[in-house]
């Protein structure tokens, strides 16, 4: 029996992306609801890769200013700096901070930039139709929605310097502009992995079978 003939799309059956209830959709009216929740049923989500696109645009462009403008700014009466990502995991590092220089770095240099070189990958090979290695785009899929959560990391850091530098009378840390940046470049890269459909990455193994 082919791969086609055992998908759930194949046999009419939908998934709600609210409630999960699996729903056959010959079934209900058109166009299709949910009868437990009465969201709007759908076999791959609507304008999946375009939406991922626009997302992952937006993300790229902010990237660059995330790292080029000032993301942490600490004063006090005897002293001022301004560190953008760069320059503040140089300072860690000089002032033998290492391990937290290195922590930042792969949170805030190293992930955003390979998940979203990542989800570029995906929607590629998915708007190509390709056929290769769909196990290990699937699980680099899951991979991008797990480690998503920690691309905040630097942005926890700033606030909690803040709360407790700004304890003393005498100095004060504060975000700057690229924490801004920086927030929005993971904001949208979340928000691209959640409009990825990964299911599109195994349609056309599917159509393939069927023509085999």
């Amino acid at each position: 029996m082919s791969r086609l003939a055992s998908s759930a799309a194949n046999r009419m059956l939908c998934s709600c992306q609210v409630c999960n209830l699996v729903s056959r959709k010959t079934q209900l009216a058109y166009p299709a609801h949910c009868p437990r929740c009465g969201t709007l049923l759908h076999f791959r989500r609507p304008a999946s890769v375009a939406r991922c696109w626009a997302l992952l645009i937006a993300a790229y462009i902010l990237y660059i200013p995330a790292n080029l403008l000032t993301i942490m700014e600490t004063g006090s009466l005897f002293s001022y700096r301004s560190d953008t990502i760069m320059s503040g995991i140089v300072h860690l590092w000089k002032t033998g901070s290492w391990m937290i220089a290195v922590i930042v770095f792969i949170a805030s240099v190293t992930i955003p930039l390979l998940k979203l070189i990542s989800l570029t990958l995906l929607l590629i090979s998915v708007q190509r139709r390709s056929l290769w290695r769909p196990r290990e785009r699937t699980r680099l899929f899951r991979l991008i929605e797990l480690v998503g959560r920690w691309s905040m990391l630097d942005i926890y850091v700033v606030t909690l310097l803040a709360a407790l530098v700004q304890l003393g009378a005498m100095a004060t840390v504060k975000a700057g502009p690229g924490a801004v940046a920086f927030g929005a470049v993971v904001v949208l890269t979340m928000f691209a992995a959640m409009q990825f459909d990964p299911r599109l990455i195994w349609d056309p193994l599917q159509r393939k079978d069927l023509h085999d």
